[in-house]
């Protein structure tokens, strides 16, 4: 257990304006893999460069309108532990004024998941944010104050901190040695953006098996055993203002098929993000390395195109997959 910082991070980043071509589309039935021969060239699309360091992982910036506070999660274990060690030295103070103990537990899953146990008897029905190496999303507490969740893990030595808006919370602590086996994609957002997380892997084409998307996920179990990829979506959308993610996994190093993985993330133009700025963030991490991180701000077409889709191309790496 732990008290959280109320401290939001504050990060200066150089802005790199960068056109990044998409292809509009009218339905979902519509659409197909290949570009059309002359896509329509966006320019104001602007990606933040933003490279990992030994101190903290960057974490999307929540500190406008939203109730969420930022916490910097260390990226080394050394730090994870200071950060662990910090924070139990403060925690009694706390948890006086609380009738009941916040607690977190981990336990391994398949495909280098966490199991993630939450426990706040006094906290029903409550917001709370979770932290991991960057990743970011909101959840709630069901009536018993508790919360159970399946996470993909982003570093071998992986730390999770439950966060509440009153500023206390939990942190849980896990080893995933098997986390070397696999690549994780992750692009999250704050709000309703309409952005997904697509994959093709091995040359398929849109709806194809080898399609994974939201509506398609995979199975925990298939990538487990490098069958396919997998898509976890996280975070709560029905919340005000929430913090989404969702995260792809390829078991690189189990495949018995050679070939590339294309990734891309799409963007649907609706009633609510018509006409107005989508910020996101995407993490990449192969096989444990370190993570990269980049930052998109998207200005959305106008209400005449509900319904279209931007697919934004070489946002994320895609993977070269060697046989195994």
């Amino acid at each position: 257990m732990l008290l959280m910082n109320r401290n939001a991070l504050l990060g200066l980043t150089l802005l790199a304006a960068l056109g990044i071509g998409f292809v509009m589309q009218t339905s979902a039935t519509e659409r197909r893999a290949e570009a059309p021969e002359a896509p329509l060239k966006v320019t104001d699309i602007k990606l933040t460069a933003a490279a990992s360091t030994p101190e903290v992982t960057p974490v999307l910036d929540t500190a406008r309108d939203a109730p969420d506070t930022v916490i910097p999660v260390a990226a080394t274990t050394a730090d994870a532990d200071a950060e662990i060690a910090a924070s139990d030295d403060s925690l009694d103070a706390a948890v006086t004024e609380l009738p009941c103990a916040i607690e977190m537990s981990a336990l391994p899953g398949p495909a280098a998941m966490v199991a993630l146990s939450l426990e706040a008897s006094c906290l029903p029905n409550e917001r709370v944010t979770i932290h991991h190496n960057g990743l970011m999303f909101s959840e709630m507490t069901d009536d018993a104050g508790a919360l159970d969740l399946i996470v993909p893990a982003l570093s071998p030595r992986a730390v999770f901190i439950a966060s509440f808006v009153s500023g206390n919370g939990a942190v849980a602590q896990i080893d995933v040695a098997s986390l070397k086996a696999y690549d994780r994609t992750v692009v999250q957002w704050k709000g309703n953006t309409g952005l997904g997380l697509h994959a093709l892997e091995f040359g398929a084409s849109y709806f194809d098996k080898g399609h994974i998307h939201a509506q398609a996920p995979g199975t925990t179990t298939a990538t487990a055993s490098g069958q396919q990829g997998l898509l976890v979506q996280l975070g709560r959308a029905e919340l005000d203002v929430p913090l989404l993610a969702e995260v792809y996994t390829f078991p690189s190093q189990m495949t018995k098929t050679a070939g590339e993985v294309s990734l891309s993330v799409e963007a649907e133009v609706t009633a609510s993000n018509c006409g107005r700025q989508v910020d996101a963030q995407t993490l990449e991490v192969h096989q444990s390395s370190a993570i990269k991180v980049q930052d998109l701000t998207l200005f959305m077409p106008d209400c005449a195109t509900v319904g279209d889709f931007l697919v934004l191309k070489n946002l994320v790496e895609d993977l070269t997959i060697a046989a195994n």
